[in-house]
């Protein structure tokens, strides 16, 4: 059987076309797994994760967890908020008390870039990036990626916009790499002021018009305005924003095409989208939930294949 380049998933950045069909073609069969009455396989029966998350996530990790159970795995989790780290612990003194108590792959979400990577080069346990501040979120883009080859089926040639925050967005960096890994066109849309200054030299195109965007594209990715991440105010104000770069269903019956909608959410009802495009055929937000799973066993069983035991 065919193997991963990386023994960790840190970035999409790290991955090449043939570790995108694998992780694609793994997901199929665990995808018809988990359609089954019983929705188990033993295949990591032997394999302890532990799930590290320093930053809040309720989708993402309970998709990782699902996914490790869905496996046979054990699994140990981990929160920041109630953890030795509120008392001054560093990441590897934390992630190495975890590994001595023989774990053999560590999911992390961290609101440092570049912590998996870090951790990488310090612990002998595989790691998968659940997402790194601003910088990836590579399952996520997978997932995305997956859904994008099950509506249209494929990902090359298609044309995609992601709208919004694409300045504090991991998921937008992710995406752009597994887009044009892939051979999809992509382009950004959003104010000047959340859109990167360098983002053209990553191969994308910058439209600032959403109409003109939607009319050109095939999938419109739409993110979350990420307010969390932010210090002083980008646009002048959430009523504002949404006149301009918020998709109802008005503006989509308007074009002269049906396209497909996206979302990693949560979603903001009423600012990027509003509810009657969240919930209209067009949109494939709950397939991308329900993939997530299937892509993250994938992702998991493919790195635990390669752990040196």
């Amino acid at each position: 059987m065919s193997e991963l380049s990386v023994d960790h998933l840190l970035g999409i950045k790290y991955l090449n076309k043939q570790d995108i069909n694998l992780i694609f073609e793994t997901a199929d069969h665990f995808k018809e797994v988990i359609n089954r009455p019983i929705k188990k396989v033993p295949s990591l029966r032997d394999i302890t994760i532990a799930n590290l998350f320093f930053e809040n996530s309720t989708r993402t990790r309970l998709s990782f967890e699902l996914a490790e159970k869905r496996l046979s795995a054990d699994v140990v989790n981990f929160s920041a908020a109630s953890s030795s780290v509120k008392k001054g612990e560093t990441l590897i003194d934390t992630v190495n008390n975890i590994l001595s108590m023989k774990v053999d792959m560590v999911v992390m979400r961290h609101p440092n870039p570049g912590a998996g990577v870090f951790l990488s080069k310090h612990i002998n346990a595989s790691i998968v990036n659940a997402g790194d501040g601003a910088h990836e979120h590579p399952t996520q883009a997978l997932l995305d990626s997956y859904s994008i080859r099950e509506r249209l089926g494929e990902v090359a040639g298609k044309k995609v916009v992601i709208v919004g925050d694409i300045l504090h967005s991991r998921v937008a960096l992710s995406n752009i790499f597994a887009l044009k890994l892939q051979g999809a066109e992509v382009k950004v849309c959003g104010p000047k002021t959340l859109l990167p200054r360098y983002i053209e030299k990553l191969g994308v195109q910058v439209e600032t018009n959403l109409k003109k965007a939607l009319e050109w594209c095939d999938i419109a990715n739409m993110l979350r305005v990420q307010n969390e991440r932010m210090e002083i105010s980008y646009f002048p104000s959430t009523r504002e924003y949404t006149q301009q770069y918020g998709v109802n269903k008005k503006l989509l019956e308007s074009l002269n095409k049906e396209i497909v909608i996206m979302h990693p959410g949560p979603i903001n009802r009423g600012v990027e989208i509003t509810s009657d495009v969240a919930d209209s055929n067009q949109a494939i937000i709950l397939d991308q939930v329900q993939n997530g799973v299937a892509v993250r066993m994938a992702v998991i069983y493919l790195l635990a294949s390669k752990i040196k035991r």
